[in-house]
């Protein structure tokens, strides 16, 4: 009998430890509210994008948003469409990111270092909190991270092969591939970083022969047929697009100053150290080496070293040139930490002493992970995030919303509003351009549709007269708006808490445009009358 063929068990462990990678990064997914701004921003758009059924355009608040590319909306209202809008499915396109940085630097770890190397390190970048509560926030640095990583390795990987007269194009094309994807994630770093850090590592690592594969002109036919339509529609549709996208929100917003988030050029230094806690505390392992073993300084880094160093290096000099710095932009610079320090830890935890402080760091990691999401939602979470209507009562197509003074983010999400809302401010320009905020957005997104800016951006001043009109109105604003819109106390209170209220009204038809100018009427309550 012919006996059976060994079972491939280390393809088959690798496939189990990238699943249970994924599941721990999920682990939490659902646990807290969406955080304002950026989650409700997103989050959002990509509702809207769902509910409009327009997947060309991303809009907020009915309004044109090219801050960024609509590759996060497209995963967001897919998976919306699927699963229904909720806060985890709404941070899946960040899952998605991560499983790709996590799932890339595994392959390219076990095709050039060792299965265990790739293991251990594919585990650090998973439980160090900053990447853990990254993939599981939704906005788009988590999502191009991964997009980046893929292309940096596996281009690496194809300039490896292409040398040793391997087959190459195949991990070429799934290079630019990941560049095109990378660009319809954050728009131009999804190119420029990749090949930054493939240039510099080319450069160290002296050998300058494997740049001309940047010029590989079937991987440019790709990325452009991948990235390259969308583009090319909004142009076509907005001639202002180009240097909107371009010009402002890259080149303007990188070398300007008046944004917000102004800190210093060390800025990151601190901020991947100390989010990385406990791993980046196996740093300074890198003194020590077992015996006959050359120190660090004197040891000779290999291929796979300088690309990690060239990698890490140009992502936070890249990002710490501005002024304008999120904590989200270095997430690219976690997976070649992760290489490192598990180089690092995997030299120095060769006794038993060794592998138990190891197997402690993993546990105080973890529990690191879960209280930093406990941590984000407590610090998170936004007034209009935990705002319910009381039960019976919702926004119905037709309804009339005014939001004074303010675009509370998360609440067409939660309370799946079926249009876009009036939002009732001070939209004159020295006003709405004067700080780089929600009324900016808004503004900026209004020069690409005037029509739509006339019917949604609107004085506050014009408000009485519309919500008298027939129908039924619903205002949203601060528990104080009697103090700068007194009318809203000729409404019906509906709900509220510590920061915000809502009321209602059900214009009938005739009805006077003064409607609310008695607040003596039957109708009218205080906001310290309002169900909490």
């Amino acid at each position: 009998m012919t006996p059976a063929p060994p079972r491939p068990r280390g393809a088959r462990g690798d496939a189990t430890f990238l699943l249970v990678a994924a599941l721990w990064l999920a682990l939490s997914i659902g646990w807290r509210p969406l955080t304002s701004p950026d989650e409700g921003r997103y989050a959002g758009v990509a509702y809207a994008m769902l509910q409009s059924g327009d997947w060309l355009v991303p809009r907020l608040n009915g309004l044109p948003f090219f801050h960024k590319p609509p590759l996060f909306y497209w995963i967001g209202a897919a998976a919306m469409a699927v699963a229904g809008p909720h806060p985890w499915v709404a941070r899946l396109p960040s899952l998605v990111g991560a499983w790709m940085a996590a799932g890339s630097l595994f392959w390219f770890l076990r095709r050039h270092v060792s299965r265990a190397q790739a293991r251990l390190a594919t585990a650090m970048l998973c439980s160090a909190p900053f990447f853990y509560v990254g993939a599981q926030f939704a906005n788009l640095d988590m999502l191009v991270a991964g997009c980046i990583g893929a292309c940096v390795l596996a281009a690496a990987d194809a300039a490896m092969a292409w040398e040793r007269n391997r087959p190459w194009r195949g991990a070429l094309a799934l290079a630019f591939a990941s560049a095109a994807l990378g660009l319809l994630a954050k728009g131009l770093i999804g190119v420029v970083l990749p090949a930054g850090v493939y240039g510099l590592w080319a450069l160290i690592s002296r050998r300058p022969r494997v740049l001309r594969l940047a010029a590989w002109w079937p991987g440019w036919l790709l990325l452009l047929a991948i990235a390259g339509p969308w583009f090319v529609a909004m142009q076509r549709h907005f001639p202002a697009f180009f240097d909107y996208f371009v010009i402002t929100q890259h080149f303007r917003r990188f070398a300007a100053s008046g944004f917000n988030n102004e800190h210093p050029f060390w800025f990151y230094l601190p901020v991947l150290l100390g989010l990385c806690l406990p791993w980046s505390a196996w740093l300074l392992a890198a003194r020590r080496r077992p015996a006959g073993e050359p120190g660090l300084a004197r040891r000779r880094l290999d291929d796979v070293d300088l690309l990690m160093l060239a990698w890490a290096v140009v992502v936070v000099l890249f990002f710490s040139l501005p002024r304008s710095k999120l904590i989200g932009y270095v997430l690219p610079a976690l997976p070649p930490l992760a290489a490192g320090i598990a180089r690092f830890a995997g030299r120095a935890a060769t006794g038993p002493t060794g592998r138990r402080l190891l197997g402690a760091t993993v546990g105080a990691a973890a529990l690191a992970c879960l209280g930093s999401v406990v941590l984000a939602a407590r610090l998170g979470t936004p007034p209009d995030a935990t705002l319910r209507l009381p039960a019976g009562q919702a926004v119905a197509p037709g309804d009339r919303v005014v939001m004074l003074d303010q675009y509370f983010y998360e609440l067409p999400f939660y309370w799946r509003m079926p249009a876009p809302v009036v939002v009732a401010a001070d939209w004159r320009p020295e006003v709405a351009q004067a700080s780089d905020n929600w009324r900016k957005e808004l503004a900026d997104a209004a020069g690409f549709d005037a029509d739509a800016a006339t019917r949604l951006l609107q004085p506050i001043e014009a408000q009485p007269a519309a919500v008298c009109a027939a129908g039924r109105s619903w205002v949203i604003g601060p528990t104080n708006a009697q103090a700068f819109a007194p009318w809203v106390l000729g409404m019906t209170p509906v709900t509220s808490n510590a920061h915000i209220a809502v009321w209602r009204h059900d214009g009938q038809p005739g009805e006077a445009a003064d409607c609310l100018s008695h607040a003596d009427t039957p109708g009218a309550a205080s906001l310290a009358g309002a169900p909490a």
